[in-house]
């Protein structure tokens, strides 16, 4: 099948490589002509484990192209995805501008029946503003040429989207034409094979399901932290009571994990755009809100852990001279994004208050360098965790990395300037820290006396 992708992101090229491995035509379309050159000449402009081979293999067997010539694209196409970017508008809402751009592009340059796929995360009733801008377009040219639009929300996870995709939990499709959800079926079928995970409905309900998935996952992790505050103020081990709840399979152990909160280009943006959507009918969506405050207070409360470190050592809130091992800058391991990451908060929050940063990440430095961290003074970026940890005065976990997990304590104690970590991922063994003489930080466990006594000396 002939397939034209509208956008080389994230959601972009891991849609169109993977349809590609299938055997598919597939064109991606971008108005970047730097980034455009750059895929042509194999350069991938983001981190994704298996996707720089995958689209380096389906490029050399000419299953998969680049281009910036969306009605070349277009010619013999039977699906067009819109893969572009909605990012957050002022009030929280989902700022279709480039979609709807899209849209527009396509009524200008179909010539044939077309299923037209919203790919990208958008609110309720979007499809029915896409399917207005194409009418309009051909509308402009005096044609009538018949078209559909079809609701396909992505459900990948940064890291793992490769298999997310050839291994599908689901694959939801919102359509009321008959015509086309033959049409996606068929382009879904190598992916659904060995079970039926194919789920059609109608096209507002498909788009909300992904805000509602996303909302969900969300909502499990800022209960966690929760938890996690009061397993802190009444002395118990929000570890241990993790194990206690998530053996119970009504709740099981995903995305109950306490730390230090949520970030990346979905969960934050969504949650904020269902609310939006919500408030729009008048609700006020209460228990949304909350998973947003509660995110929102997880950094807040590390970075005053730290700040309450020092404080008991007679130094007041002022961290002038201090400096800080960081180790991850992505938002989570496995990806090089760094969009609403806790780093952008600890950081600033650390480098306000007069101290200085030495920061390791595998993919992400790059990212902070460049564009998150371009302007900002007194951030070393090092070569390897250990460098990273010269001279500090404590070590922050900030990204569970694999290589993280389970590092060398005595390399780490004999760099530290003070063997100080706050974990914002529970990553460690409390026990063992403190046997090798750590200050050991942790969310939802709490400073016992002893501990605070030791701060101080």
């Amino acid at each position: 099948m002939k397939i034209t992708i509208i956008g080389t992101g994230y959601v972009g090229l891991v849609t169109g490589a993977c349809f590609a491995e299938m055997g598919n035509d597939v064109t991606c379309v971008d108005n970047d002509r730097q980034k455009i050159r750059d895929l042509n000449d194999g350069i991938i402009p983001l981190y994704e484990p298996g996707l720089g081979r995958l689209i380096t293999e389906s490029f050399t067997k000419e299953t998969l192209h680049f281009s910036t010539n969306l009605k070349n694209a277009l010619t013999g196409a039977k699906v067009a995805l819109i893969a572009v970017g909605t990012p957050q508008g002022e009030d929280g809402s989902a700022d279709l501008k480039y979609v709807l751009e899209v849209a527009k592009e396509i009524g200008r340059e179909i010539s044939d029946y077309l299923v037209v796929v919203d790919k990208s995360t958008v609110p309720v009733g979007t499809a029915d503003q896409v399917q207005s801008a194409i009418r309009d377009g051909l509308e402009r040219r005096q044609v009538s040429i018949p078209f559909d639009v079809v609701s396909n929300p992505e459900f990948l996870k940064e890291g793992s989207a490769i298999h997310d995709f050839m291994k599908p939990d689901r694959v939801v499709v919102g359509t009321n034409s008959e015509r086309a959800l033959e049409i996606m079926k068929e382009l879904y079928r190598p992916f659904t094979m060995n079970h039926e995970r194919f789920i059609a409905m109608d096209v507002r309900s498909a788009e909300m399901t992904k805000y509602a998935a996303n909302a969900m996952l969300a909502t499990k992790i800022s209960f966690m932290n929760e938890i996690a505050m009061i397993c802190e103020k009444v002395g118990a081990d929000v570890n241990q009571v993790r194990q206690g709840i998530g053996s119970d399979q009504r709740i099981g152990f995903r995305f109950i994990y306490p730390g230090i909160g949520f970030g990346g280009s979905c969960f934050p943006k969504d949650v904020r755009a269902l609310i939006r959507t919500a408030e729009a009918q008048g609700m006020n969506p209460e228990l949304i809100k909350a998973v947003v405050a509660i995110n929102r207070n997880q950094r807040t409360h590390f970075i005053n852990r730290i700040l309450d470190h020092f404080s008991a050592r007679g130094e007041g809130a002022t961290l002038t001279k201090r400096k800080f091992a960081v180790w991850g800058l992505a938002f989570k391991p496995e990806t090089d994004d760094m969009r609403e990451a806790p780093s952008l908060t600890v950081i600033p929050a650390l480098i306000e208050r007069g101290a200085v940063i030495r920061t390791f990440d595998p993919h992400a430095t790059k990212q902070a360098r460049e564009l998150y961290f371009k302007a900002v003074d007194g951030i070393t970026y090092c070569q390897n965790k250990y460098e990273a940890l010269e001279g500090a005065d404590a070590l922050l976990l900030l990204t569970e990395w694999k290589e993280f997990r389970s590092p060398d304590f005595t390399e780490i104690k004999k760099r530290l300037k003070t063997p100080v970590i706050f974990d914002g991922r529970n990553q460690y063994n409390r026990e063992k820290l403190q046997e090798l003489g750590f200050t050991y930080y942790q969310i939802g466990v709490a400073v016992t006396k002893d501990e605070r006594q030791k701060m101080k000396d």
